[in-house]
């Protein structure tokens, strides 16, 4: 692999429900395991030098699931929350989160508070986690926000008002579970990442997997509109 750089990698954590169902699983158990999935992964990340790696966990769409999902889904984040703070926190991973998390009850805003305070100093890499994102909202936050300010609306000033705005836009983009759409997802970041469309559902995903992105990535020519 040539030594090109990769400075962050986002990812599209698509497949849980259908990986459960062709397991002959409750669906609700695609999503535990895709979770623990996500925790490999950011090892896999943080090992291969790559400083930062934004995931689509939960999207502003993803509310409109049926309650019991979503109730089950908050009792995942809690959860997930505290445990990646713990380990992944120890392994100098760093934890930011991206997202309305107005929209979150107390006790998980105050979970994502605690996580991102315990690991304020990490310097591993930095692990973004999406959590009721979505691209069109996060732009539109930071238009009225200018606009709130009297501060002149500009692509820089647009920018550095996001809620990802400490965040590098990604190299990479990979999509698991077959779809080939973004959703909703790092819409202006991705004005010229790489995109990978992969069949496996998300918590198939793998270092191999990961590796042949990685390898493929290093091949294609990126002309950032040149």
């Amino acid at each position: 692999m040539s030594e090109k750089s990769v400075q962050c990698i986002g990812v599209i954590l698509d497949g849980n429900r259908r990986w459960a169902k062709a397991k002959g699983l409750p669906t609700l158990e695609g999503h535990r395991r895709g979770f623990e999935n996500l925790k490999s992964c950011a090892r896999w990340v943080r090992d291969r030098n790559i400083p930062h790696l934004v995931v689509f966990a939960f999207s502003t769409e993803n509310w409109n699931r049926s309650e019991e999902e979503v109730a089950y889904l908050m009792d995942i984040f809690r959860t997930a929350i505290h445990d990646s703070a713990e380990e992944l926190g120890r392994e100098n991973i760093r934890i930011r989160f991206i997202g309305q998390r107005e929209r979150f009850v107390e006790d998980i805003k105050e979970e994502m508070r605690d996580a991102e305070e315990k690991t304020s100093t990490n310097t591993g890499m930095t692990l973004w986690m999406c959590l009721s994102y979505g691209a069109r909202a996060e732009i539109v936050a930071a238009a009225e926000t200018l606009r709130a300010s009297n501060t002149l609306i500009s692509e820089e000033t647009l920018r550095s008002h996001f809620w990802s705005a400490e965040m590098p836009d990604p190299d990479i983009i990979i999509r698991t579970g077959g779809a080939q759409r973004l959703s909703n997802f790092l819409l202006w970041q991705a004005a010229y990442s790489e995109l990978f469309f992969l069949e496996p559902h998300w918590p198939d995903f793998d270092e191999k997997l990961l590796d042949s992105v990685l390898f493929e990535y290093a091949e294609r020519e990126r002309r950032m509109g040149k």
